[in-house]
């Protein structure tokens, strides 16, 4: 079997294992699915993401290019996050995902039922 790196690129899963592995990266799309937000705006839709992290998770979408940062030239500096058309695309799994889990949610409780 190819070593994972060489099957970036090549393997849609490990694809997109790589480009979403970030820990908050499903939900931050999530919220920018939604409208263009600057960074305080996020990091107060996800308390529990430290600042740090919140940075982290931003380049990294934006490096896999499925966010764009728009930076205003203006004092003091104004950024926004915004999906990319790829990101956008990205909106069909969010919505399917949302979907398993509210199923899956729904099997958890069927089974806390049994117990």
């Amino acid at each position: 079997m190819e070593a994972e790196n060489d099957l970036f690129g090549k393997c849609p899963y490990t694809t997109a294992q790589k480009v979403l592995s970030g820990k908050w990266s499903i939900l931050i799309l999530y919220h920018l699915g939604k409208k263009t937000m600057r960074f305080g705006e996020l990091q107060r839709q996800l308390p529990d993401l430290t600042q740090s992290t919140l940075t982290k998770q931003l380049r990294a979408l934006e490096e896999n290019g499925l966010i764009e940062r728009k930076v205003y030239p203006q004092v003091p500096p104004k950024v926004e996050y915004s999906l990319s058309d790829i990101g956008i695309k990205f909106k069909k799994v969010l919505a399917e995902l949302a979907i398993w889990g509210n199923e899956y949610i729904e099997t958890l409780k069927n089974k806390s039922l049994e117990i």
